[in-house]
């Protein structure tokens, strides 16, 4: 039997991955909902990872992939998180979660609607809350990340990537080409700027991915991937000294991770239901 106060999250990407932590760590149930084929690029903290290796560990939390629902309450049971692959949300109504989290970060709605669950979340744009959902959580990087929005929506989407180091939209690496992604290099490595990180094996001939700045790979599209043009494919740190960085929840999961944890406090006082 599934625990009274359990936690639905759709999605299990980097910034997911932050609050399912958080979430877990504060003594919630949970279980994920995930595609067949998730296209994080940090793979390293990403617990979608499990959907293609059957289990994933980020920080000490353990993610596993269920067929069912049965083998879902099994994992839960043994003190790990169940992933589901139900990229559509029909499981939410069998499941009857006290929370629906909406953490696909997909830039506008999948699906998600105020009625799935007494409690209902969504990170980022595509949302507004008290119509779509209960709460928005702000997700662009600045004074208001983290913000818990009660009216209203979050900021749209600018595609422009945070500023690190003085790099935006130079750290964000997309496909040159449709086709097949062989890495050359690999999350943790350093490149310079120039340097091939990848090959697309396509239909006009091998294409390289290359480095746009020098840097750490701090993401990078797993082995064997399916690419199309112009799918953001990797992530470059500009800076050397942040090796850990590549393998640990960010700062942006972090607080987003708390600002969820807070609403779900104050609506599900009983944690271990």
């Amino acid at each position: 039997m599934l625990p009274n106060n359990l936690i639905l999250v759709r999605g299990a990407g980097d910034l997911a991955t932050g609050v399912i932590h958080r979430l877990w760590k504060a003594g919630f149930s949970l279980i994920i909902l995930e595609t067949d084929r998730p296209t994080a690029i940090r793979r390293q903290v990403s617990l979608c990872e499990a959907v293609y290796e059957g289990s994933a560990c980020v920080e000490g939390v353990t993610a596993r992939r269920a067929s069912d629902l049965a083998e879902a309450e099994a994992i839960l049971s043994a003190g790990e998180i169940p992933l589901l692959i139900d990229p559509a949300g029909s499981l939410v109504s069998e499941i009857r979660p006290k929370a629906v989290i909406d953490a696909i970060i997909a830039k506008r709605n999948l699906g998600t609607f105020r009625d799935m669950a007494p409690l209902t979340v969504a990170l980022g744009p595509g949302f507004e809350a008290g119509v779509d959902v209960d709460y928005v959580i702000e997700t662009c990087r600045g004074h208001n990340l983290g913000r818990v929005i009660t009216s209203g929506a979050a900021l749209p989407n600018t595609g422009v990537p945070g500023i690190i180091a003085g790099f935006g939209a130079e750290r964000v690496i997309h496909a040159p080409a449709t086709g097949i992604l062989h890495m050359v290099h690999d999350i943790g490595d350093y490149v310079t700027a120039g340097e091939a990180i990848a090959l697309i094996h396509a239909d006009e001939g091998t294409v390289p991915v290359l480095a746009t700045l020098d840097g750490l790979i701090r993401g990078l599209i797993r082995e064997g991937f399916p690419v199309k043009k112009g799918l953001k494919i990797a992530d470059i740190d500009p800076r050397r000294s942040e090796y850990d960085n590549c393998f640990t929840i960010s700062d942006k999961a972090r607080c987003i991770a708390g600002s969820v944890l807070e609403v779900v406090c104050a609506h599900c006082l009983n944690p271990q239901g």
